[in-house]
């Protein structure tokens, strides 16, 4: 009887999938454009505590608040309104420290929460339990504030950076963070999370290798398939990936990044296992876990659907006519010849 259960299992377990495209060897075949966007957040929110799912009235409401905000934004402005205030009004949450950026024609989250087997999730992390992020290790910390002091600075209108000892965040081109000189993207590559905008994805596939083009900052991955992994002297932005196929989930471990990764905090160390896994609506299930000691105190593991697209991915130009940079180190020289250091000193 044990014979006959194991082939009936595998029967079973076949016709789940009996419907997804395939290539010529048999293997799942994942070619095509994705949507990633969701509602859902990276992190849970702490109301919900260790629930890893919510209501369809939860998970409307999510959508409401969502809507509410863009609606919001997407106000008329007043013609009449006066200028903003000089040198910004140190909100470094808003655009430029309240001087105006993006408005919400630009931001495409997605439209909904994501749901895997009919339920909603209360966030992409499901590992820890409470479905958050671990806390990043001190180092860690001080690497970002190094790596990103060029948007961690004290907003104040000021050359306030002066006052203190050392490098100052507008030096230079290479004093800016990574994503304002467009090195990396503006969210994770590896692993690969949604975005405020920009949150399609295109897979070539083919037997030894699997593409995964990145709307995001237009980053490409380049998955091979059976083989060892580059020397660790060979070390990328994102990382060397290896897949390999486990029945019908690809499975692809990567390591060997640069110490700054798209995946902010993370640092050399950084190692992510990731799984694919196809479903007969052509939805695409994404599962990653991040093994990073030197950054987080534990590891911490993720999960979300992109949805089967009819769209384009379009070219990311984020250097083209790109005069910002140029003109934030001019600004930054401005405001140094204007400086005066309180008493008149330095740290």
């Amino acid at each position: 009887m044990k014979p006959l259960i194991l082939c009936l299992c595998l029967i079973l377990t076949s016709s789940l999938h009996a419907d997804i495209k395939r290539t010529a060897s048999g293997k799942p075949d994942f070619s095509g454009v994705y949507d990633t966007g969701t509602l859902t957040p990276l992190n849970r929110p702490k109301e919900f505590g260790n629930n890893k799912f919510m209501s369809q009235e939860e998970a409307d409401v999510v959508v409401a608040r969502t809507k509410a905000i863009f609606d919001f934004a997407n106000k008329e402005s007043d013609p009449d309104r006066g200028a903003p205030t000089k040198g910004g009004d140190g909100n470094n949450t808003a655009g430029a420290g309240g001087v105006g950026g993006y408005n919400a024609f630009w931001i495409d989250p997605g439209s909904k929460a994501f749901e895997i087997d009919g339920k909603f999730r209360t966030s992409i992390v499901y590992d820890p339990a409470n479905g958050r992020q671990p806390s990043h290790t001190p180092s860690a910390m001080a690497r970002m504030a190094k790596a990103y002091k060029s948007f961690a600075h004290d907003n104040d209108g000021t050359a306030s950076w002066l006052a203190h000892a050392g490098p100052g965040p507008f030096d230079g081109p290479e004093s800016l963070a990574p994503s304002e000189r467009c090195l990396i993207s503006f969210a994770a590559t590896v692993p690969m999370l949604p975005s405020l905008y920009n949150n399609h994805k295109r897979i070539v596939q083919t037997e030894d290798h699997v593409m995964i083009l990145q709307e995001m900052v237009h980053d490409a991955r380049v998955i091979r398939m059976n083989v060892e992994h580059t020397s660790q002297v060979n070390r990328k932005w994102m990382g060397d990936s290896v897949g390999h196929w486990e029945a019908d989930t690809l499975v692809v471990h990567t390591k060997n990044f640069q110490a700054i990764s798209g995946l902010v905090g993370s640092d050399q160390q950084l190692e992510v296992t990731e799984r694919f896994n196809m479903r007969d609506d052509g939805t695409l299930i994404y599962d990653f876990t991040v093994e990073n000691s030197t950054a987080w105190t534990a590891p911490w593991s993720g999960e979300y659907a992109w949805t089967d697209s009819s769209d384009k991915v379009y070219e990311y130009a984020c250097h083209e006519g790109n005069y910002a940079m140029g003109n934030i180190l001019r600004g930054a020289r401005l405001l140094e010849s204007e400086w005066t250091p309180v008493g008149g000193e330095q740290d």
